[in-house]
């Protein structure tokens, strides 16, 4: 447990400092009720301590054990916590238009991203994000939405180590041993969307992206074809949502020096 006291004791220090020297004190979350929001908001209330607001955000999609267990959660740790609906937005917006689950989740994502920035401007405060690595490798969350934060103490570790740290944490099991979900749907499940277990999306992760090997040498290393060729794909295709917007630089110290594109991709 050596390494995740460690990482706790420099995640606290992290949080403090990037929040401290923007000269503000307070912090504001999005509690789930799922693991990797458990685990920014204990590392929150350590480094902040009464100056740590979670917010659950349930719509009428939500599932009530996963409000259950983020409240459970503020309770053991004595974290405040307020519930603010998101359902009515969600009926307004969707009461006229037929929609499939990606956009009534992305929809979901994003408005509570918007009410949990309008809190932060209540509280004076910023907002914490919780996406792990193996989520911001693989693009899997919502541009503008859980993907949205002022500061992320959780996206260089990935999934199968925010198990263990929460572990470590004291997060409540009910949290840690159900399955990973972004809870966007009934039923949904992050597992069965990518078609592999994060144990398993990890490994090739790690070897791909931080150990560099190539394809062959996955292959070589029995890595599973289709698990290489899904992250690889994940990977690039999703690049934009780790970036910020791109802007087109057209001032006069561009244009008629250094002013050359590339031949047009065709698609």
């Amino acid at each position: 447990m050596q390494k995740y006291q460690l990482i706790e004791s420099y995640l606290i220090k992290f949080l403090q400092n990037e929040v401290y020297k923007s000269g503000l004190k307070n912090v504001v979350l999005g509690i789930s009720g799922g693991i990797d929001s458990a685990v920014v908001a204990v590392l929150a209330k350590k480094a902040f301590g009464e100056n740590v607001l979670g917010v659950m955000l349930p719509s009428s999609y939500s599932s009530q054990s996963s409000l259950d267990d983020a409240m459970k959660l503020c309770e053991k740790f004595d974290i405040k916590y307020e519930k603010i609906s998101i359902a009515p937005i969600l009926d307004a917006y969707f009461k006229d238009k037929k929609a499939d689950n990606l956009r009534i989740g992305n929809f979901s994502a994003r408005a509570r991203m918007s009410v949990l920035y309008d809190v932060s401007a209540r509280q004076n405060a910023l907002v914490l994000g919780t996406s792990n690595k193996s989520e911001l490798l693989l693009g899997y969350g919502t541009l503008f939405g859980d993907l949205a934060s002022a500061i992320n103490p959780i996206g260089d570790l990935y999934k199968t180590e925010i198990f263990e740290f929460a572990k470590y944490l004291g997060v409540p099991n009910e949290i840690i041993q159900k399955p990973p979900s972004a809870d966007l749907w009934e039923g949904q499940s992050d597992e069965e969307d990518l078609g592999f277990t994060y144990a398993q999306i990890d490994k090739a992760l790690e070897a791909f992206v931080d150990n560099r090997m190539s394809e062959d040498e996955m292959l070589e290393n029995n890595f599973n074809k289709d698990l290489i060729t899904l992250i690889k794909n994940k990977i690039y295709k999703n690049q934009f949502k780790r970036k910020l917007p791109i802007i087109a630089k057209i001032s006069h110290r561009t244009i008629g020096h250094d002013f050359l594109y590339p031949r047009d991709i065709k698609l």
